[in-house]
């Protein structure tokens, strides 16, 4: 098999299974109890925390433990605006966020918040200039994420996070797809809540965190037990915040070279999919995007028939984002770049991980030569 999906997951790394492993039948006292057994697990998840605090040169106190992106993307959005809606009740997102952002905004609407979706051009950039004027004086909070999931475009955090300071506005970005990624400076950016979900970085899957920067005011969303010094009720996943910290400990001790050598394999197979297929186009930018993504459009055929049928030649590629394959809708995504709905339905995505091989990405281009001229000829 020729994995080619690592945005919508990585495995879990042998040293994350090796970490994890004890707690599961050795170490397995509740982390909240006060006897020695239960403190072992206690101190594991510090241990833990100050893991995750120091790759982003925080606090551990900032750093709060959750079930993965979606959960602290709804803690982060919704926390914020009911426990600031005595100053406002507008926030600023994108029209390019993941449905876990966009589906709680739909929420806020609902109950009666006011919610800006910034357009973006064709490379997935939004405009500083249009967020300057779209910026109201009840607007609360801003919520941009730094890398999108679809077609990997980096926004420019360090601009739009100086836009959110000077006008004394809150910053939220997702960083699901880019944490373990590529470099990432809360401070420089600016950023007051920051959401992260383990297995998009060789972590476990059920794991993820919420940086909250110290003297936000924000609400529990799940109420319960006092764990998370009391923000976030439930019983602490030992095992997976363990696994998710050594994860993220050889991420970042191993993302320099991880980041040149996706990068350069990624705009080498650019380069062969588009000069070689007639008609095949990169969407998005070609410089400021994740060093592990092509999404690429084949006009004329059908993605979801070109999925399938790279399935069966033993190659996992994906049509869109994985918590959206059952949609019949367009990617909202690719629509917001300008592509039409037949365009929209013809792009793949592929994403490459530090496993990934030249010779699989040969063996893929092959395979994507011969079943796009197929396809066409249906």
């Amino acid at each position: 098999m020729i994995y080619l999906d690592h945005a919508a997951t990585t495995p879990t790394a042998p040293e994350a299974r090796a970490a994890m492993e004890p707690y599961y039948h050795k170490r397995y006292g509740n982390a909240s109890t006060p006897y020695e057994f239960g403190q072992r697990s206690r101190q594991a998840v510090e241990n833990a925390r100050t893991v995750i605090a120091d790759t982003l040169g925080v606090q551990p106190s900032e750093i709060y433990f959750t079930s993965g992106g979606t959960e602290s993307d709804n803690w982060a959005l919704k926390s914020t605006m009911e426990a600031y809606a005595y100053k406002g009740k507008h926030m600023i997102t994108t029209q390019i966020e993941h449905h876990a952002i966009g589906n709680t905004c739909e929420y806020l609407r609902k109950r009666g918040f006011e919610v800006t979706e910034l357009p973006v051009d064709r490379e997935g950039r939004i405009s500083m200039e249009q967020l300057e004027r779209s910026i109201r004086p009840d607007t609360v909070l801003l919520s941009i994420m730094c890398a999108n999931n679809e077609i990997g475009t980096l926004q420019d955090m360090e601009t739009i996070g100086g836009i959110a300071q000077r006008r004394g506005i809150i910053f939220h970005t997702d960083a699901v797809q880019a944490y373990g990624q590529i470099p990432i400076d809360v401070k420089k950016w600016h950023v007051h809540m920051l959401s992260a979900s383990s297995h998009k970085f060789y972590g476990p899957k059920g794991c993820g965190f919420l940086y909250m920067k110290q003297g936000l005011r924000t609400e529990s969303m799940i109420h319960g037990g006092a764990q998370e010094s009391g923000r976030r009720a439930g019983t602490e996943n030992v095992p997976g915040i363990v696994g998710m910290a050594k994860a993220a400990q050889i991420a970042f001790y191993h993302m320099d070279e991880t980041m040149e050598r996706e990068t350069w394999m990624r705009d080498r197979m650019i380069h062969h999919i588009c000069s070689e297929i007639p008609g095949a186009f990169l969407v998005g930018s070609l410089t400021e995007r994740l060093p592990g993504n092509l999404n690429i459009c084949f006009p004329g055929i059908q993605a979801s028939n070109l999925v399938l049928l790279l399935d069966e030649a033993g190659i996992c590629v994906s049509a869109g984002s994985a918590c959206n394959t059952s949609e019949a809708a367009p990617s909202h995504v690719l629509k917001a770049v300008g592509l039409s709905d037949a365009q929209a339905y013809a792009c793949i995505r592929m994403t490459l991980g530090r496993d990934t091989t030249v010779q699989e990405l040969q063996e893929t281009l092959c395979t994507l030569k011969r079943l796009v001229k197929l396809l066409k000829k249906r």
